[in-house]
């Protein structure tokens, strides 16, 4: 009997053998499904895979990543961070990729380590998994149209900014980094099926697509690994709000304290607040993405709104 997702099991295996074959590699590794999968096939064609972990020595990710590659027979190195040099790590990756948005930050620090750490050639990321398989939480429980409006929008996120920003991080050490779930030849298929095979009635459900590739496979160990973003498994954010809280500063306030200590001159005197709301999540996604796709980032748009209603003395503008 042919395997229900077997043009999309060879398209994903082809793309990690394209990206690794006959290269010393490193993988960006959390310890879960994503990164598993992608360090399992690239055994099988490149010169050598090491794995490369993020975290504190009593993290979530140390602990699974740890786990997970004495089961796949792979070698790992803990790329630890700590509260003693965590703000220098930040300074560092300021000048490398001019950010300066904490949540960017945050999630982007566990692969600036492993980068810092790694000596192979190549470095793998699993980036792209959570959004094409539908691994966050946000999936769980959503109809066709609010599905596709949140995919859009983390795919968006995803490549206006993280990508971006990692391929910053990698080449400031040298390192060429590759996505083999955002290859055109994987994405495509995705893309082609139906949204109710990919979309997760429960946590548990998630990313059922890419697990039963994995078991297929017969990585069987793969398919119920748990993950916790990389900010939190790793705890790069509890290390920031610890270091912002020792300066009296909320956490958004520390980053851009550091920030402009790295850039002076780049500093904006008005970034000196900020706004707290809460709205519907699928209403946030699908305004932000047509901020994204217009150019505006949605702090400037909030900029617009406040000025037009200083401007207007109120919201008759808006219209009933």
């Amino acid at each position: 009997m042919t395997f229900r997702y077997a043009e999309l099991e060879s398209a994903i295996t082809d793309s990690v053998r394209r990206m690794c074959e006959g290269k010393r590699v490193a993988v960006a590794f959390s310890g879960g499904l994503d990164s598993g999968l992608v360090a399992a096939i690239a055994r099988e064609h490149a010169e050598s895979v090491r794995l490369y972990t993020c975290g504190t020595s009593d993290s979530y990710d140390v602990r699974m990543a740890r786990d997970l590659s004495e089961r796949l027979d792979l070698p790992w190195v803990h790329a630890e961070i700590s509260l003693d040099t965590m703000e220098a790590r930040i300074r560092e990756m300021i000048a490398a990729t001019g950010t300066s948005d904490p949540f960017t930050i945050s999630y982007e620090m566990p692969l600036f380590r492993v980068c810092q750490e790694a000596d192979e050639e190549v470095i793998l990321s699993g980036q792209g998994a959570d959004e094409y398989f539908m691994g966050c939480a946000k999936f769980v429980g959503k109809d066709d149209d609010e599905y596709r409006t949140l995919r859009d929008a983390g795919v968006e996120r995803l490549l206006g900014v993280s990508v971006p920003c990692e391929i910053s991080i990698a080449s400031h050490f040298g390192m060429d980094i590759r996505y083999p779930y955002l290859d055109p030849s994987v994405t495509s298929l995705v893309e082609a099926m139906d949204p109710e095979e990919l979309r997760p009635d429960d946590m548990d459900s998630r990313k059922a697509v890419l697990k039963a590739i994995a078991i297929h496979l017969g990585h069987m160990v793969l398919a119920d690994r748990k993950k916790k973003s990389s900010q939190y498994g790793s705890r790069t954010t509890d290390l920031i709000r610890s270091l912002a809280r020792a300066q009296g500063l909320q956490f958004n306030e520390y980053v851009e304290s550091l920030y402009a200590d790295v850039f002076p001159a780049r500093t904006v005197a008005e970034r000196c607040a900020v706004i707290h709301a809460r709205v519907n999540r699928v209403l946030k996604e699908e305004a932000e993405l047509v901020l994204y796709k217009s150019g505006i980032s949605p702090s400037e748009a909030i900029d617009r709104f406040y000025r037009k209603v200083i401007e207007e003395g109120g919201l008759d503008f808006l219209g009933k």
